[in-house]
């Protein structure tokens, strides 16, 4: 009897001390600003493999390697997980085009084509972020940080127009030709995720077709 007690109070001094084990490596990953980051990526690798209308905060909590609870400690809902997502997508996407730019010459045609190459490997790369991205719902149209966050990206288009063309980033027409511009590899861009390109077997030349439209936009026009 005495044996079988101290078993049980072993197993249970066991448990405790793994879950004080647990709640100590969260609340360091917390402190650490791991556990946001961490949820950012499970959220991703979710929305890629299910869509966002699947996406669960639990799968989330679970993929991260944290308890169901954790997510809340930054995200006041799903849907809040899912704007966060949205944002950290357009924060990477907008890093990696200055990073496209950087290694070319100012005031050239082929920053614009690069912008474009990029923008497009981004949709086809992650096509369940990129569909997040511009599909929020709930109100997200209106969401002042998503705006902010969809304009500064266009303004690096915006940027890059006018200082080809010599003009000032808000002259009408800066505005006017990143739209077209814009217009094009968005479509494109969605032509190619929902398999319509591969599906009436079109030809496609992704760098000649960037080059031709840059060129009729930015030289031609």
């Amino acid at each position: 009897m005495l044996e079988r007690l101290t078993l049980t109070i072993s197993t249970a001094q066991g448990k405790s001390r793994i879950m004080k084990e647990a709640a100590t490596t969260e609340k360091k990953a917390y402190h650490h600003g791991d556990l946001r980051a961490g949820l950012l990526s499970a959220i991703r690798q979710l929305v890629e493999e299910k869509g966002p209308d699947q996406f669960s905060v639990a799968e989330a909590a679970r993929l991260a390697g944290v308890s169901t609870a954790a997510p809340y400690k930054h995200f006041k809902d799903r849907d809040e997980m899912l704007k966060a997502a949205a944002l950290d997508n357009m924060a990477r996407q907008s890093t990696e085009m200055r990073d496209a730019l950087a290694p070319l010459p100012p005031k050239c045609v082929e920053r614009i084509e690069a912008l474009g190459q990029l923008y497009i490997e981004c949709a086809t790369r992650e096509p369940g972020m990129f569909r997040l991205t511009f599909a929020l719902s709930s109100g997200h149209n209106r969401d002042p940080s998503l705006i902010a966050s969809g304009k500064a990206m266009f303004g690096l288009l915006q940027h890059e127009v006018a200082t080809f063309l010599g003009i000032e980033p808000l002259d009408p027409e800066a505005e006017r030709r990143a739209m077209m511009l814009w217009s094009f590899v968005h479509g494109l861009s969605f032509l190619l995720i929902d398999g319509k390109v591969e599906a009436m077997e079109l030809d496609l030349d992704l760098p000649q077709m960037l080059h031709d439209v840059a060129q009729r936009v930015m030289v031609d026009h």
